[in-house]
């Protein structure tokens, strides 16, 4: 019997499809893993916002995982929005008690446009708390300052971020530099305790970018689970982002941000 790479995404779920579960989901799907998922949030959005949140309460996230991990298991466990520190803390004893040897944590802790959408008490929790317990780290500009306190406006802030996470427990630290201003480029670094290595493509003219960072971290942990070191891991993800930008040019979904086309080359051509 073939046995298929299994991931379980702990994280919200996005009504718009975009980004959250749905997005992970789609992107598992496009990178041959078998995905799994654990809702922290409801959330109420689409393209051109959030209209409402709502957590589920911390016992049932557990249970849901509890459910996946007693049966499925999971070769690699990705977290993104975790609402409030009471599921930080649920997550955190899930990860204590199963012990998953790759942890990808996609601190969704600040949106794109700067807006906190954790508390700082539960940004605290994650930092002393979850950090510790990651195989790689891929906070957003926003993020990495929240976490380090570090202004970051140059690749070398980024480094210099990257090193601070590292120190923190982090054994990878991924720093996305989507929102580096003036810049030609999107430039993502990772370190791993000793290299820094810089990941660079020229950034696509597309409004189509909802769900990048639940995307990118989503990529990483399905190459992982297919047995991929790290810097394969984030140089296909790399890649599998970029061409998902581009073919998201060709999509007219909603009137604002929409999604990534996270099945480009997957559509038959019958």
């Amino acid at each position: 019997m073939m046995r298929i790479p299994r991931v379980l995404t702990i994280a919200g779920s996005d009504s718009g499809g975009g980004a959250g579960i749905q997005a992970d989901l789609k992107t598992f799907a496009a990178r041959g893993v078998y995905g799994m998922s654990a809702v922290t949030a409801i959330t109420a959005q689409n393209t051109t916002g959030v209209q409402g949140v709502f957590p589920l309460p911390a016992s049932f996230v557990g249970r849901q995982i509890d459910s996946v991990m007693s049966d499925i298991g999971a070769d690699v466990i990705k977290i993104g929005m975790l609402a409030n520190k009471n599921i930080i803390d649920v997550v955190t004893s899930r990860l204590r008690k199963y012990k998953p040897k790759l942890v990808i944590l996609d601190p969704v802790m600040i949106a794109k446009g700067g807006h906190a959408l954790l508390k700082y008490d539960a940004q605290q929790s994650l930092l002393k708390k979850l950090v510790p317990l990651a195989f790689v780290i891929t906070p957003n500009l926003h993020e990495a300052r929240a976490l380090t306190g570090l202004r970051i406006n140059t690749i070398e802030d980024m480094k210099r971020a990257a090193v601070l996470l590292y120190e923190r427990g982090a054994r990878n630290v991924v720093i996305k530099g989507g929102h580096l201003p003036h810049n030609a480029y999107a430039v993502d670094v990772l370190y791993n305790g000793t290299t820094f290595h810089e990941f660079s493509v020229r950034r696509i003219r597309t409004k189509n970018t909802h769900g990048t960072g639940c995307t990118f971290a989503s990529a990483i942990a399905a190459e992982l689970a297919r047995g991929k070191d790290i810097y394969e891991a984030v140089r296909i993800a790399k890649k599998y982002i970029t061409s998902a930008l581009k073919a998201s040019r060709n999509l007219s979904i909603g009137k604002g941000h929409g999604p990534l086309n996270h099945s480009y080359g997957l559509i038959s051509k019958k």
